[in-house]
Parts: C-alpha cells; structure tokens; sequence
C-alpha cells in the first residue's frame, strides 16, 4: 500500500537458508552434497542478485514470503530433500516455505 514505509524502490540484502532432510549416506556420510546445493542454488542466485526484483518473472510483488515460494519452486525440482526454504530480510525479520 502507499501508506506503507516500504512502498518506495529500496534494497535488501536476503540471506537465504535451505533445510534439506533426508538419510545420512554411509559411503559419502552426506545427506547431501554441499557442492550439489551450491550447484543447484546458483542459476537462482544468478536471477536476483544485484537485479531489481519486481522486475524478474513472477517476482512482481516481491515480499520475503514470496520470495522463498519463487526458491523453492527453482529449487525442489532438483533437490527432493529439501524441506524449507527460510528468507532473511534482517537477522530477526524472515519468512519461510515448507511446500505446504
């Protein structure tokens, strides 16, 4: 809304923490390979970072609560164990998305 004090163009800087669940592999030890999350996150990194975010694709609106439904939709397909994603706006402000 116009009444609000963030209806103006102004930045964040997220912080984004995945949680990805799942069975400890006895070969690798892993539940998950870092360097795969890392793989998989960095396409959608590549679509925010330094970009004004109501300006990429359904984006439009772009509140922390809808910013990590836009996470998690890039990144389940890839990563099945994930589990949620959290945004950060603040170290004490986030919203997070469980698929639900």
């Amino acid at each position: 809304p116009s009444t609000h004090r963030c209806h103006r163009m102004h930045g964040h800087s997220y912080r984004v923490e995945l949680t990805l669940q799942g069975p400890v592999d006895p070969v690798t030890g892993f539940v998950v390979d870092f360097f795969d999350v890392e793989a998989a996150f960095e396409p959608v990194l590549r679509q925010l970072d330094h970009h004004t975010l109501n300006e990429v694709k359904d984006l439009e609106n772009p509140t922390a609560e809808l910013i990590s439904v836009w996470i998690w939709d890039r990144l389940k397909p890839s990563l099945g164990n994930l589990t949620q994603v959290k945004v950060f706006e603040t170290p004490f402000c986030w919203a997070e998305y469980d698929g639900s």
